[in-house]
């Protein structure tokens, strides 16, 4: 009789949760995606397994329609990529809260993820993982705070190993270059 109860709850749950992903399609269509009921389907699978992958339960809806909200105005994503992107942002959403020893908030992470995946990674979901997440993770396990103060915002050239492009020493040079 136990089990039949939990597998009602569970039924509803995922009943739920299917419902809430397919209706973010109304605020997603105006960036020209949307996900199919077969689609939210295999999110939630995916999910599960990067659940069990990192060994995290999640509790509520959990974290894929923040997801969807925090990207879908990307301009990396289109329709073409938007399930299979999806699919690897949640799963390396989980893996960096363990990275970080869950001290980031889930918006927190996301901010961050969303800034680097825009601007320093111009929609590389590799580079995000290897090497934003990456150095932002272990910044944090060594004790940096100051995203708390930020909440995610503006946080990687705080942990930036490379030296990025000076628009000013650019104009510097071009200017000595062709003027003298």
């Amino acid at each position: 009789m136990e089990k039949n109860i939990f597998d009602l709850m569970q039924s509803k749950k995922s009943q739920d949760e299917l419902a809430v992903l397919v209706s973010c399609n109304k605020m997603t269509e105006k960036f020209g995606l949307s996900l199919t009921k077969e689609d939210a389907q295999e999110l939630v699978v995916r999910r599960n397994d990067s659940l069990r992958k990192y060994q995290r339960v999640e509790f509520g809806n959990g974290i894929l329609d923040k997801l969807i909200c925090t990207f879908c105005d990307s301009q990396y994503i289109n329709q073409d990529n938007y399930l299979r992107t999806l699919e690897q942002l949640q799963d390396i959403f989980y893996e960096f809260k363990n990275e970080a020893e869950d001290k980031l908030t889930d918006d927190e992470l996301l901010t961050f993820m969303s800034e680097q995946f825009e601007s320093v990674c111009f929609g590389d979901i590799e580079y995000l993982e290897s090497t934003c997440l990456e150095r932002f993770a272990a910044a944090v396990r060594a004790g940096y705070d100051g995203y708390k103060k930020t909440g995610g915002h503006n946080e990687y050239e705080k942990v930036d190993e490379e030296s990025r492009w000076d628009k000013e020493l650019y104009l510097e040079v071009v200017r000595e270059l062709f003027w003298g």
